[in-house]
């Protein structure tokens, strides 16, 4: 996008909102403080400045759609780099991917909650609270991507994706993006409503609670153990 300065600065102060929304959709699964907060904001906005700079308007694409990938981009990349799961969170998460793993195997299926409990030798409870712990974990990352997918996107791969409607495309490796959606199709029924309403609806998880009259501390520990079952099938797809 060809803009002066003056205007690139009205731009930013009209999209500031949706920067702080989107900031703010991020940071509510992280025990984040209002300084770490403002921080993200600022980052977020370098990522606008970013999509500013490199939106093509000759493309059929809505400007909101592709500066939300930039922002939510450049803030994802800023966590990584804080490495801001905790080492022993991230263990933990590990875990309970290994143990559904194993148990896919042995008994042809998802495993149940208590199944994945007893196999760690862990109480129901105990299983919860990991769960409530993970709620920070996010949607497949990069770095549970094929290793040379990220070097392999352009501009036009963002847009393709976009104006298809399918993120998934952003995927260029056919057989871990069908093994993925099949990942996804096999998750129990809940899991799956959970990521329909929270990243597709875009539904918050009390909102999500409210539709499938559940807490919202459940909605977070179905969300965090459907995470844990991709991250799972990724792993096994990497083997």
């Amino acid at each position: 996008m060809n803009v002066s300065k003056k205007e690139r600065d009205k731009i930013i102060l009209k999209y500031l909102p949706f920067v702080k929304f989107i900031v703010g959709r991020i940071s509510s699964k992280l025990p984040i403080d209002a300084s770490d907060k403002e921080d993200l904001i600022n980052v977020g906005i370098i990522g606008l400045m970013s999509a500013i700079e490199k939106f093509d308007e000759g493309r059929n694409v809505r400007f909101e759609t592709y500066a939300g990938i930039r922002i939510r981009g450049a803030v994802l990349d800023e966590l990584r780099d804080r490495d801001w799961v905790p080492r022993i969170v991230r263990s933990k998460d590990n875990e309970i991917a290994n143990a559904i793993t194993t148990l896919q195997k042995l008994l042809g299926r998802s495993p149940e909650d208590f199944e994945i409990s007893e196999h760690m030798g862990i109480t129901l409870d105990e299983y919860f609270k990991l769960l409530d712990d993970s709620r920070c974990i996010s949607f497949i990352s990069s770095e549970d991507l094929p290793k040379d997918y990220l070097d392999r996107l352009t501009y036009t791969d963002v847009v393709s994706a976009v104006e298809s409607g399918n993120v998934l495309d952003l995927i260029t490796d056919n057989e871990f993006k069908n093994e993925l959606k099949a990942a996804i199709e096999m998750l129990p029924y809940k899991e799956r409503l959970v990521l329909t309403l929270y990243y597709f609806e875009e539904l918050t998880m009390k909102e999500v609670g409210k539709v499938l009259e559940l807490t919202e501390s459940r909605v977070c520990q179905l969300h965090s153990q459907a995470i844990l079952r991709l991250k799972a099938a990724v792993k096994k797809m990497d083997s």
